[in-house]
């Protein structure tokens, strides 16, 4: 069983059906479930929906296409927010995306992301995108 952590583009990818992009999505989702790995979720991805317009009703919609029991929510520690703000500043990246390489290092996730800003922090993670693993 592989764990997986989404980042918010590839959420809203799914949830947006933005093309090529959202059916990689779709793929992947789908892929997690019949495999019975595991989706991670936090409060970052909830706040970066938010500030793109979703409201909690949609957010949750968007995460109960994945089966209870291929979605866990992980909570997000002071040491791993002080952690992500320091390495934002440092790599000049959003402090959201420090902060989603830092929870898939720590539970041991496999980061699915199209940003290129990971590239600059592939020392704390590396990232695939969903063809990779589809």
């Amino acid at each position: 069983m592989a764990i997986y952590n989404l980042d918010t583009s590839i959420w809203l990818d799914f949830g947006m059906k933005r093309g090529k992009n959202g059916e990689s999505a779709l793929k992947l989702i789908i892929k997690i479930i019949k495999e019975n790995s595991v989706i991670i979720y936090s409060n970052i991805h909830i706040k970066e929906l938010r500030d793109f317009g979703y409201s909690m009703d949609e957010i949750n919609s968007l995460f109960h296409v994945v089966k209870p029991n291929n979605l866990r929510y992980v909570n997000t520690s002071k040491e791993q927010k002080d952690e992500a703000k320091q390495l934002a500043y440092k790599k000049k990246i959003p402090k959201a995306d420090a902060l989603h390489a830092i929870l898939a290092r720590d539970n041991d996730a496999i980061l699915i992301s199209r940003d290129l800003h990971f590239k600059d922090i592939k020392y704390v993670i590396e990232t695939k995108k969903p063809e990779e693993i589809i």
